[in-house]
């Protein structure tokens, strides 16, 4: 089992705070791994740098000069938690058997690692890390997070309930996963597309170590709506439907209109006319803006943009490219 070299992939955005707190617990639960045998001696901590903008890149520097166990590449500039994650993934793929990609605010408990590795040494490519339970959230957030989940399997999205991305990927989950080229990721929901024998790891999420949290209400809202214009067109087909639907009630309000008039019993108000322009402008803008959100990804797509651009590493490697 030892001859796994395990990557820990780790996405950093201004974590000045926390990463001098979090770093040592990595390290030595890395150590902990290798004296059990479940990873090879080579493995490493991959910290990547998503253009922060206070210290986080320094005290990363400082990090792998101290320990070779430490390992660390720079984004050019900000491109969001998604996209440094593939990053990381992507260069840890080039050296690693096996990743376990981890967020650095200590929150996801490190100790679900041994099992996750010991179902990879069981077969298993993809290992998700799933919350048990919720009950360090507020209400206001635990609500909002299990209605998303819930409306993405509505939608016909093949997610994880509970799971975010704390999970482990084998190097054939991370070569499945290098031949999607989308540019508007959503990570959790691209992995069970990607197939291979999978299994969950129930874990307890504690509260932030340090720091605040870089997820405030509108960018929450923001990544709940790409992770489902990403992966489900079924918005643009209730849009196809609820046109149907409005199409007949007009249609149905037409036919009682002609009957009123030849009854004689058509009575004259602005209100009623009011009511119904107001109604169907709403509709048509929330329409027109659902289907503007696909048009916007289709641009986006098409100009097949880097996903990330790689400026430094720390072991001075050449960064790898997103092709």
């Amino acid at each position: 089992m030892s001859s796994a070299t395990l990557y820990l992939v780790i996405p950093c955005y201004n974590e000045q705070e926390v990463l001098p707190v979090t770093a040592p617990l990595f390290l030595n639960k890395l150590q902990e791994l290798i004296a059990q045998g479940l990873c090879a001696g080579n493995s490493r901590i991959l910290f990547v740098n998503d253009g922060s903008r206070d210290d986080t890149w320094r005290i990363i520097r400082e990090l792998c000069a101290a320990d070779e166990h430490f390992t660390g590449i720079c984004l050019s500039r900000n491109r969001g938690h998604q996209n440094a994650l593939l990053a990381g993934l992507m260069t840890a793929r080039q050296s690693a058997d096996v990743t376990i990609s981890i967020d650095c605010d200590g929150q996801d408990d490190i100790n679900a690692m041994d099992e996750m590795l010991r179902q990879f040494h069981d077969g298993c490519d993809v290992v998700y890390g799933v919350r048990s339970k919720r009950d360090t959230d507020t209400f206001f957030k635990r609500f909002t997070a299990e209605s998303f989940y819930k409306l993405m399997k509505g939608l016909g999205v093949d997610s994880v309930y509970n799971h975010a991305d704390y999970r482990l990927l084998s190097r054939r989950a991370l070569d499945g996963l290098a031949q999607y080229r989308e540019v508007n990721l959503f990570l959790r929901g691209m992995m069970p597309l990607v197939g291979f024998k999978s299994t969950s790891v129930y874990y307890e999420r504690y509260e932030r170590i340090a720091g605040e949290s870089h997820y405030p209400l509108k960018k929450m809202l923001a990544f709940a709506f790409d992770g489902i214009t990403s992966l489900s067109i079924k918005p643009i087909r209730l849009i196809t439907a609820l046109g149907l639907l409005i199409s007949l009630a007009g249609f149905l309000a037409i036919i009682w209109a002609i009957v009123q008039a030849i009854l004689g019993n058509v009575v004259a108000g602005w209100a009623s006319t009011v009511c119904i322009v107001c109604f169907m402008g709403g509709i048509q803008l929330l329409c027109l803006g659902v289907i503007g959100e696909y048009v916007g990804k289709i641009y986006s797509e098409v100009k097949r943009r880097p996903r990330f651009i790689i400026c430094e590493s720390t072991d001075g490697s050449t960064p790898v490219k997103d092709n």
